[in-house]
């Protein structure tokens, strides 16, 4: 077990955002192995980077001797959790659900152990369905001030647009799976996303009043670029830990090709590097810092994807970059001589290589739209049979984004 406090080491590679009591954590963690969880609302049926982070915070715990227990949302996820929303969740049905539920099982995996006292993974669906409503009003309900559930921030940004009554029952429902699990597994630490805030101080004040019970919260920093925004947008939608929503090279590229100043906070977030070797990458400059971007697009793939696949991943970038935009095993999709005479814009529309027609006229004006290495520069340009060289026509989006359209005979 590392010598180091477990709060302490991930502080220091900069995962904490938000703690209930500092000190009050550190010794849980020194006292003893501590059981923790975090919860995944199986809202899609796949997990996302952003889920990626939160698996290697329980990943670095479990290491350092801890156990955590994956929450997934069989129940909450029948509600949808409002944080961060402008608008009600799509509700899905339960069969729906146990499929996301399924697949997320088996994603998690790749990262944690759950052999016999390793880890647990359990759905809120056991003690979520059978609820008899008024006793959980009167048990669980009667624990709330409206006023104060009010100014979160979860519910606070919804008043001006519409909150329905069945999205403001999900804080009342998490802050009881915090209570369930610290009663069946003395479960003292709820771990989330920073968004989660609101959601995991009603469960450790639950397990107060309720139990008077010691329970603490701890928020982590959301994966975001520069401006803000949330890490893990591609041009076909969110990064996937699925290859088939996502496929290896496209995740592996997606690193390859992030921003200058975020490369060293991901590989202290998403890699199991040594602090002291990520330091080094920190001192790169210019172009140097390429050779920090690649060896974290091939750490992270390697851990979701496996070292083969990364390596292959790493190959065809290489020839891409150094064979004049030209791998045979690069992404593409194969098109028949029916296709000649369409425009180039529907075509990659088509098959995923831009979200919008406007992105594309977008590209187009600013000279980020290759074919073959020539820009284009129309926007009702083509593809003919002349464009074909060696079974293929060569897209590329920006510096490094190629994308094959092989003709079949």
């Amino acid at each position: 077990m590392d010598k180091k406090n477990a709060y302490d080491v991930l502080k220091e590679r900069g995962y904490i955002a938000q703690v209930t009591d500092e000190a009050k954590v550190r010794d849980l963690f020194d006292r003893g192995p501590v059981t923790f969880y975090i919860g995944f609302d199986p809202t899609a049926d796949s997990l996302h980077v952003g889920h990626f982070l939160t698996m290697m915070v329980m990943s670095r715990l479990q290491q350092m001797g801890h156990r955590p227990i994956a929450i997934l949302g069989g129940g909450t996820g029948m509600i949808g959790d409002p944080s961060g929303r402008q608008d009600m969740r799509q509700l899905m049905d339960m069969e729906r659900v146990n499929q996301n539920v399924e697949r997320f099982k088996k994603q998690m995996s790749i990262l944690l152990d759950f052999s016999e006292g390793k880890a647990l993974m359990l759905d809120n669906s056991e003690w979520i369905l059978p609820l008899n409503y008024i006793s959980f009003i009167r048990e669980i309900g009667s624990q709330f001030s409206v006023n104060r559930m009010l100014t979160a921030e979860c519910y606070k940004s919804r008043l001006e647009t519409g909150l329905t009554f069945l999205e403001f029952n999900y804080m009342l429902l998490q802050a009881n799976d915090f209570l369930q699990l610290y009663r069946k597994y003395h479960c003292t630490i709820q771990f989330g996303g920073d968004d989660q805030w609101s959601n995991i101080l009603a469960g450790a004040d639950l397990i107060r009043r309720k139990d008077g019970g010691e329970a603490e919260g701890v928020t982590l920093k959301l994966l975001t670029k520069s401006d803000g925004t949330k890490m893990g947008k591609t041009a076909s939608g969110a990064l996937w830990l699925d290859e088939k929503k996502c496929p290896v090279y496209d995740f592996y590229q997606y690193w390859r090709n992030i921003e200058d100043d975020k490369v060293i906070e991901c590989m202290k977030l998403l890699t199991f590097m040594p602090l002291e070797e990520i330091e080094n990458y920190a001192s790169l400059e210019g172009s140097e810092i390429n050779e920090a971007k690649k060896r974290l697009a091939f750490e992270v793939s390697k851990i979701i994807h496996g070292e083969a696949k990364a390596r292959e991943a790493e190959r065809q970038a290489e020839e891409i970059f150094s064979g004049a935009g030209r791998s045979k095993d690069m992404p593409g999709t194969e098109l028949s001589e029916a296709d000649f005479g369409r425009q180039l814009l529907d075509i990659l529309l088509e098959v995923k290589f831009l979200p919008s027609k406007g992105e594309g006229r977008r590209l187009i004006q600013q000279n980020g739209l290759y074919l073959n290495d020539e820009p284009v520069n129309d926007f009702g340009r083509t593809l003919e049979a002349s464009d074909i060289h060696e079974g293929a026509a060569i897209v590329r989006k920006g510096k490094k984004n190629y994308f094959a359209l092989k003709i079949k005979h």
